[in-house]
């Protein structure tokens, strides 16, 4: 936190926001939490802020997906691999937007502030006790199962429903999701989400995406009908990979770098913040990144014979 803490400031960030937004990098939700560490009000509601920015660990199983299916496996300048160089650049996207929306915060909403000095008692340092490490471990593995249990597990049985209610009509052709309500859903909001290149499946996946990020993957496979399965994802791979353009691929990644596609982390702005006001803040400029960002992408990778 002192040797960032210069660096940071550049950026319109205390030292001490260093930490909550490495520990976003496997989750916001305990990156948000941890800002409590902040003293000054204006230093942490930054924090949490730009927090939902970070790479978090819900966004590889997309990332994966849409790299293995669209970027070839090839190296480039003869020892980098194109694959891990997409993926750093994600990483990489979103430590860069979220020093530059902290920047903007800076210099054109919080101007007429001063950050303190940084003074930090450091604690004393201590061998790990083998009894804390095991509770640490037990309710984090609770969490996260409880997580799996209850809205992944959920938001999975709506997108089922969904996609399997009403049956297809008599002589019906094509899929039986094409008359289910998650096609209705999705064709209504397919021409607020095709000037970025999206379909009506991956408006279907979107929405279950909003309470995990991770569930559109199994949302996507839903949606095409794709069964489950320890190959499960290669399938829906090569599915997607005959059925999407690379602008596509590329404009759902910008998409996601940038979209507030979890309700959970939401959640705890709300209960840090104690405001309504700062969740829908934070929610509207993150939507309005990944829009335009989306479209940028997507216009610039047509433009370059990707569509």
């Amino acid at each position: 936190a002192f040797l960032m803490d210069r660096i940071m400031g550049g950026a319109g960030l205390h030292g001490r926001a260093f930490i909550p937004l490495l520990s976003s990098f496997a989750c916001a939700i305990p990156g948000i939490m941890a800002t409590r560490v902040i003293d000054n009000r204006r230093d942490r509601l930054t924090t949490i802020l730009i927090a939902p920015l970070m790479t978090c660990s819900a966004r590889i199983p997309v990332y994966t997906l849409i790299i293995s299916a669209f970027i070839p496996a090839r190296q480039i300048w003869g020892w980098v691999g194109l694959q891990g160089l997409v993926m750093f650049g994600l990483y990489a996207a979103g430590i860069v937007s979220a020093l530059g929306v902290s920047f903007v915060i800076k210099f054109f909403m919080l101007r007429d502030y001063a950050p303190a000095p940084f003074m930090l008692e450091l604690p004393d340092y201590k061998m790990p006790r083998a009894r804390s490490i095991a509770i640490g471990v037990y309710t984090r593995a609770t969490m996260f199962l409880q997580r799996a249990g209850t809205t992944i597990f959920s938001m999975m049985v709506m997108i089922w429903l969904l996609a399997s209610l009403p049956p297809p009509p008599a002589g019906a052709e094509g899929p039986a999701i094409d008359y289910s309500l998650a096609a209705m859903i999705g064709k209504a909001l397919e021409p607020l989400l095709a000037p970025v290149g999206f379909n009506w499946q991956i408006a279907v996946a979107l929405i279950p995406g909003m309470a995990a990020r991770e569930v559109a993957v199994a949302a996507l496979g839903t949606v095409y009908a794709i069964e489950g399965g320890k190959e499960a994802a290669d399938q829906i791979g090569q599915v997607l990979a005959t059925k999407w353009s690379l602008a596509t691929a590329l404009s759902l990644l910008a998409w996601y770098i940038f979209a507030p596609q979890c309700a959970s982390t939401l959640a705890v702005i709300r209960r840090e913040t104690g405001s309504w006001k700062w969740m829908a803040i934070t929610f509207g400029y993150m939507l309005a990144l990944a829009y335009a960002a989306s479209f940028a992408t997507y216009n610039i990778a047509v433009a370059f014979g990707a569509g």
